[in-house]
């Protein structure tokens, strides 16, 4: 996990609910960043399949951003790929 000073100085701070989100979120984008460069894409590819700006999709991946389930949905689907892994709950095979 990517972490600096400052964030480091704010998690020691927090409720545990909150660290672990903060946690998940950065997990979250540090995943879907994965996935785009094993497909060999950039952010602009992903704003493009989702109909978003460059700009929105930056601000998602910043891992500050507080992702709906549907938007995370949206991003397995265009990536074709599990963006969060849940027990029993796959993308169909077609999709993987």
């Amino acid at each position: 996990m990517k972490t600096n000073k400052i964030m480091d100085e704010i998690r020691s701070s927090i409720s545990p609910e909150m660290k672990l989100q903060m946690e998940m979120s950065v997990a979250i984008a540090n995943r879907i960043y994965e996935i785009l460069e094993t497909r060999g894409m950039t952010q602009k590819d992903l704003a493009k399949k989702l109909g978003k700006t460059e700009t929105e999709v930056s601000r998602w991946l910043s891992g500050t951003h507080n992702l709906t389930l549907a938007t995370i949905c949206k991003i397995s689907a265009a990536l074709e790929a599990d963006v969060v892994k849940v027990a029993d709950c796959k993308l169909e095979p077609e999709l993987v």
